[in-house]
C-alpha cells in the first residue's frame, strides 16, 4: 500500500468530495499525505451566504478555510503554489511541470492524487491533471508513482471506464463532512437546509472513487 502520497488539485476546496475521506483514512493509517494546492480560488463565485467576503479579501479568506479542511482531514504538510486562479491552462508547461517535478523529487511519494485530464470539468482540473501526468510520464517506468484520478464530467464513463478504486470512507465520515463545512464560503448552502443525519451523509458521501492512469494507453 502507498505511504507517501502527494495530492496536487488546484484549488482549496478541490480536496474535499472527491478525496478527503480516503485522505483521513491513509492519514489514520499512517501514510505520510502532502496537499500541493495550485491556487487560492481567488477568482471563486461564491462569497459566502451572506456573503462574508470580497474579492480583495477571498484568497485570505479561502486560504485559512483550507487549513481547516486539512485540519479536519489530518494534513500536515500544505504547500501553495503560487499560481493564478483560472489560468492553470495558460501556464507555460516548463513552469508548472517543473513546479510538480520538484515535488516529486523532494518527496518521492508512491501515490499521486490529482484529476482525470479532459473529465474534471474546469480547465484548471484538467490542465493540473495533465500537467501531473507530462511529469510522471517522463520519469523512468520503474520510479513512476501511482496516479489515482478523480473524474466526474458528464458521461465520463463512457470514455475512461467504471473507476477501479472504489474507497469506502464511511468511518471517515466525520472528517469529510467537516472538511467541506471549512470551505464556508463557497459551501454554505450545499448540504442542505436541514442537519442530515448519520445515514443520510454516508449514503451521499461514503464512497470516493478513483482511476489509475495507464500510461501505456
Amino acid at each position: 500500500m502507498e505511504n507517501n502520497i502527494l495530492v496536487v488539485l488546484p484549488h482549496p476546496d478541490d480536496e474535499s468530495f472527491g478525496a478527503s475521506g480516503t485522505l483521513a483514512k491513509r492519514v489514520h493509517e499512517g501514510a505520510r499525505v502532502t496537499y500541493a494546492c495550485l491556487t487560492l480560488g481567488e477568482m471563486g463565485r461564491n462569497m459566502g451566504n451572506p456573503p462574508f467576503a470580497s474579492r480583495i479579501t477571498l484568497p485570505a479568506v479561502r486560504k485559512l478555510e483550507l487549513a481547516e479542511s486539512c485540519r479536519s482531514i489530518g494534513i500536515q504538510d500544505v504547500r501553495m503554489l503560487g499560481f493564478h486562479d483560472k489560468t492553470i491552462e495558460f501556464e507555460p508547461h516548463e513552469v508548472l511541470d517543473g513546479k510538480i517535478k520538484s515535488l516529486i523529487q523532494e518527496l518521492k511519494p508512491s501515490l499521486i492524487i490529482t484529476f482525470y485530464p479532459g473529465y474534471s470539468v474546469h480547465p484548471d482540473h484538467d490542465a493540473t491533471g495533465a500537467a501531473v501526468i507530462r511529469t510522471v510520464r517522463k520519469m523512468p517506468e520503474e520510479k513512476r508513482p501511482v496516479v489515482h484520478c478523480i473524474a466526474f464530467s458528464k458521461n465520463h464513463e463512457q470514455y475512461i471506464g467504471k473507476p477501479d478504486v472504489v474507497n469506502d470512507v464511511s468511518d471517515y465520515i466525520e472528517q469529510k463532512i467537516n472538511s467541506i463545512k471549512a470551505h464556508r464560503s463557497q459551501f454554505m448552502d450545499i448540504l442542505g437546509e436541514h442537519e442530515q443525519s448519520q445515514d443520510e451523509m454516508i449514503k451521499r458521501f461514503g464512497k470516493e472513487t478513483f482511476w489509475t492512469y495507464r500510461f501505456d494507453s
